[in-house]
């Protein structure tokens, strides 16, 4: 006899995605576009959670509303949960700590992995919404202090800032790819001892086919690690043939 568990709603929604409070175009690729995973994830905003606040501001008040978010995505039944803004590492100790599930809240959780991977004398490239934001809060988040890497931000492309930081609700695609391309060839161009890319904001997927055609390097961002998680809590048995 087979038995189903219940205690949930609904079933099925492996990865829980907190969600900033946004408006803004979220194509395939991006962690907030559904299409991007080919497995079922459960959406949840976090209301008030706008990129000003979590990128320009760094808002400490936003802990809670996200441990909150946390704590219903997991009552809800999800195995893992993650966020739709790498910013938001400097809450993941937090965050970790107030759920009994997995959290990945940023891509920037990949850098020491990514670091290990690569010989003494690579460094790891990272392409951010605003590096003029990012410190060292983030890097103590995710884990970063001993490792080496170089920074680029995307502040002096305005197709992408005005959509991902500014909020404009519509997104000219090719505009922003030619941008994200410019600016990974720009880093590797200025940090010529890269050994690989990690892409810290989480609508920056979309473009990382055209990144790694352009620099030859390893992409990694929020959907690569969101993919690894998902593979350790969807395991499936292996088939035994006869020799």
């Amino acid at each position: 006899m087979t038995l189903a568990q219940g205690g949930y709603t609904n079933q099925g929604q492996t990865i829980g995605v907190l969600m900033l409070d946004t408006k803004f175009p979220r194509i395939p690729g991006d962690v907030g576009n559904a299409f991007t995973f080919d497995f079922p994830v459960r959406y949840q905003t976090v209301l008030g959670a706008n990129p000003t606040r979590v990128v320009k501001e760094a808002d400490p008040t936003l802990l809670q509303p996200f441990i909150k978010g946390a704590r219903a995505l997991e009552k809800a039944g999800c195995g893992a949960i993650t966020t739709s803004c790498g910013f938001l590492v400097m809450f993941q100790k937090e965050m970790a700590a107030a759920v009994n599930i997995p959290v990945l809240s940023s891509s920037l959780l990949q850098v020491p992995f990514v670091a290990r991977m690569l010989g003494p004398e690579k460094r790891v490239g990272i392409l951010t919404a605003r590096a003029s934001s990012l410190g060292h809060k983030h890097f103590q988040g995710a884990g970063m202090e001993n490792c080496s890497f170089a920074i680029q931000g995307m502040e002096e492309y305005p197709e992408f800032t005005n959509a991902f930081i500014e909020g404009h609700t519509v997104l000219q695609i090719e505009k922003a790819q030619e941008e994200m391309v410019d600016a990974a060839q720009k880093l590797v161009k200025e940090n010529p001892d890269l050994g690989a890319i990690v892409l810290e904001c989480t609508n920056m997927p979309p473009f990382a086919f055209a990144i790694q055609q352009a620099v030859k390097l390893p992409v990694f961002d929020i959907v690569t690690l969101i993919r690894f998680v998902a593979t350790g809590l969807l395991r499936g048995p292996f088939s035994v043939k006869s020799l």
